[in-house]
């Protein structure tokens, strides 16, 4: 009973923080003539509701690609349909087409954050505070009772998500489906865990960071069961509702081919090439020095930014599909979804959030490197959240989360190569590395060097004008600093996942 209190007083102070965010400004407020993300939105719910499904994709005189075309996949069309019915019982000016361009309102304000706030109320909070429940108590310091509690404030508090979604605008819808698939996995419930990570790929294709984990935790486990027997089963059954899921999604798309070549080239807009946003990635930290875009085709960019996201993911994907654990899939999530952030094609500065997502779900297993992580994340869209106006928000949800953690898992005592899951990689090393002695220090004093140089370097980007010769130095600094944190982090989850000999030892079934 005092677990259940303590969760609801969680959710409660989650769901005010998230509406009070959402109560400031919105992205692209004022600022004709594409206004932001949230008109993106609202756009869709005009097209989707006025137009017939097979002109939803394409450039007609009625909906101009240009200006906010669709370019997910049909699910969040669907969503955007839903949101769109309800508007249009509200008030049909909303959604009219071509006169709501540009629409702002306080009434239509309220209920563009109402959708966001359901959204996560329905989906993304219940499968949050069943996944912490899910979890086993592994404090000596915490009543079992609140272990649960304490992981869920720190997940439900993490401010890049609140900002993202409640702030800039956006639907955690994607990020709540493949959590859901992560539960369902937990509790070997396979088919159901492959239909909600369907639900996520075919809400957002970003998605495609997580399911080469999905693929091979799956494909391990069918592997360790046997080919010749249940496994064989079990990978027809997977391989089928798999087939289903897309095929019900997708099946108003299917009349011709037309219509499906062109989804698929709305959702992967390869002729772009690289970003060239301030993102924390490889591409735009290197465009600094060398000027990719400019260099190299379209295509060539393609090829490259495939060849390196591939090799860099291969190690942890060989070693889930051998090897398959509840635990290792976890941490595989977090190391692939990083490595396509840092060098795939077409990156977002809101892509982070596909790698936060997942090292929220290990923050009881490392809370150090966990906490240093996601604070770094949130700090890396920080040009983003200025634009938005949501400078307050960011200082303010920042330190917040924070207290959470350091109150939550004592985040300054788990700095041993132990609670940092390297003890095997320390003793494949011993007397090579005489510095693992001191490593809590170290580890310690990068993080304290680290945090104050985002404060500083935030300080400095909202408050201080940059010289005229060099008007993007915070936001490119953001990025880079950003993006060598990302690099280390990536270094640091891949040897806990090669070195980690737990994962070679059959794994606990969830009750």
């Amino acid at each position: 009973m005092e677990k259940w209190s303590l969760m609801t007083i969680t959710v409660l102070l989650a769901l005010t923080v998230r509406w009070t965010v959402s109560l400031g400004s919105y992205s692209g407020a004022g600022k004709p003539p594409m206004y932001g993300d949230y008109e993106a939105q609202r756009h869709w719910q005009e097209i989707t509701y006025n137009l017939p499904i097979r002109q939803w994709y394409f450039n007609t005189s009625d909906n101009n690609l240009l200006y906010w075309g669709l370019d997910y996949p049909p699910l969040t069309a669907y969503h955007s349909l839903v949101c769109a019915y309800v508007a249009k019982l509200i008030n049909p000016d909303w959604i009219a087409l071509h006169t709501s361009r540009g629409y702002e309102s306080q009434p239509h304000k309220l209920f563009m954050r109402t959708t966001v706030f359901v959204a996560d109320l329905l989906v993304y909070i219940p499968a949050v505070i069943l996944y912490c429940f899910s979890l086993k108590e592994t404090s000596t310091k915490k009543k079992a009772s609140i272990w649960g509690v304490c992981i869920a404030l720190c997940i439900l508090l993490y401010p890049g998500l609140i900002l993202i979604d409640h702030g800039h605008f956006q639907y955690p819808l994607s990020l709540g489906f493949a959590l859901w698939g992560v539960l369902c996995l937990s509790y070997d419930w396979d088919l159901l865990g492959s239909v909600a990570f369907c639900l996520a790929l075919n809400y957002k294709q970003m998605e495609l960071y997580h399911s080469l984990p999905f693929f091979c935790y799956l494909l391990g486990k069918c592997f360790k069961k046997g080919l010749k027997g249940k496994g064989s089963a079990l990978l027809i059954k997977i391989a089928g509702i798999v087939v289903a899921s897309f095929a019900v999604c997708w099946l108003p798309f299917c009349t011709d081919m037309e219509q499906i070549m062109q989804v698929l080239r709305r959702l992967f807009p390869i002729d772009r090439g690289f970003s060239i946003r301030s993102v924390a990635n490889i591409w735009c930290s290197l465009s600094v020095l060398i000027k990719i875009k400019n260099i190299v085709s379209p295509q060539t960019q393609l090829k490259l930014s495939f060849a390196v996201t591939f090799l860099s993911v291969l190690p942890t994907c060989i070693k889930l599909t051998v090897q398959p654990s509840l635990r290792g899939f976890k941490f595989a999530l977090v190391s692939c979804a990083l490595s396509f952030f840092l060098f795939s094609f077409q990156v977002h500065e809101k892509s982070i959030l596909l790698v936060s997502v997942p090292v929220c779900l290990i923050v009881n297993e490392i809370p150090f490197m966990a906490t240093w992580f996601l604070l770094v994340s949130t700090f890396s869209m920080l040009p983003l959240l200025l634009k938005d106006g949501l400078l307050l928000a960011y200082a303010v949800t920042m330190p917040a989360f924070l207290s959470a953690c350091v109150a939550s898992f004592s985040i300054f005592e788990k700095t041993s190569a132990e609670d940092l899951q390297l003890k095997p990689f320390s003793l494949s090393l011993k007397g090579y590395m005489s510095w693992f002695k001191s490593f809590p220090k170290i580890v310690r004093s990068l993080f304290l060097l680290s945090v104050t140089l985002m404060g500083v370097l935030s300080l400095l980007s909202a408050a201080v004008h940059p010289p005229q010769r060099l008007p993007h130095l915070f936001p490119v600094s953001v990025s880079i600093i950003s993006c060598l944190h990302f690099l280390l982090f990536l270094v640091y989850f891949n040897v806990v996942i090669l070195w980690d000999s737990k994962n070679s030892k059959s794994q606990k079934k969830i009750s």
